[in-house]
């Protein structure tokens, strides 16, 4: 029964980490821990594998489709996979409390952004001339309505920045950094929605294998949690991927938040005291 569980978690967090460019990670660890009742760093080892999972089974479906922004992941990821690293080596020595807190500040933090900001889209000659020494613009079609959407990419710098706080986020608490890069890629680099989700999923795999080596190496890495995990994910990110061709844009958005609030309050009782594991 438990190990039915574990790929129960696993499959929704494959669903919706695809679908939201997260990864899984806060499906997954929530899920080990309230529920199942494994500990945290054990549930974050198996999560930065299922983050790889589902970077694998839904990134390949992406960059198909053209909604990947390659170089501008390419050039996020050089900072993510360093925070990753220094992020992992913190973990290990932390408190599990502390980690869930901290695992929903981070939630909030990216609901925030998404349920009250508005999505603003830029063509790249509409640009200012600093957003234009890299060109990072980039076009697709959007699967649903067939329409071309052709978008520049504002504030490199900040997205740099928030890019290795992100791989920190990663490798500290397991859930992939997409909660902090997709926010940023949408509201502050002004990416639509679906190429910020569909950039995420390229990056997370390669930043959670980052964070995944630290876990080997101190042992919290379970071969066979994180082997269910990783299967449970891997056949919810290909049908999450399948089903971004049908969703718009502001519902993947209203969805983003409203799941962090919920997981965050939940991990928030966690850290507290108030819920425990059953």
């Amino acid at each position: 029964m438990t190990a039915l569980g574990i790929l129960v978690v696993a499959l929704v967090a494959g669903v919706l980490g695809a679908l939201l460019g997260l990864g899984g990670g806060i499906i997954v660890i929530p899920g080990l821990t309230l529920a199942l009742g494994f500990g945290m760093q054990e549930a974050i080892g198996a999560s930065l594998m299922g983050v790889i999972a589902s970077s694998t089974g839904a990134a390949v479906r992406y960059v198909k489709q053209g909604y990947v922004n390659v170089r501008l992941g390419m050039l996020l990821e050089t900072a993510t996979t360093t925070g990753a690293i220094i992020g992992a080596l913190v973990a290990v020595y932390l408190d599990q409390d502390l980690l869930a807190i901290l695992f929903s500040i981070v939630l909030v933090y990216g609901a925030y952004h998404m349920l009250t900001r508005r999505e603003k889209v830029y063509r790249p000659e509409e640009l200012e001339a600093e957003s234009q020494l890299l060109d990072l613009s980039c076009t697709y079609v959007d699967q649903k309505n067939g329409e071309e959407v052709c978008y520049g990419v504002k504030r490199y710098r900040t997205g740099l920045l928030a890019s290795l706080g992100a791989g920190g986020l990663s490798g500290l608490l397991g859930v992939g950094g997409g909660v902090i890069k997709v926010p940023v890629m949408n509201a502050c680099m002004c990416v639509p929605m679906k190429a910020a989700t569909a950039t995420s999923n390229f990056m997370i795999g390669v930043t959670a294998l980052a964070g995944a080596i630290i876990y080997v190496r101190y042992g919290y890495l379970d071969p066979i949690l994180a082997g269910l995990t990783a299967m449970g994910v891997l056949g919810g990110a290909v049908v999450g991927s399948r089903l971004t061709n049908v969703a718009d844009g502001g519902s993947i958005r209203i969805m983003f938040g409203v799941l962090l609030l919920a997981v965050a309050a939940l991990m928030v009782l966690k850290g507290l005291g108030i819920l425990e594991v059953v």
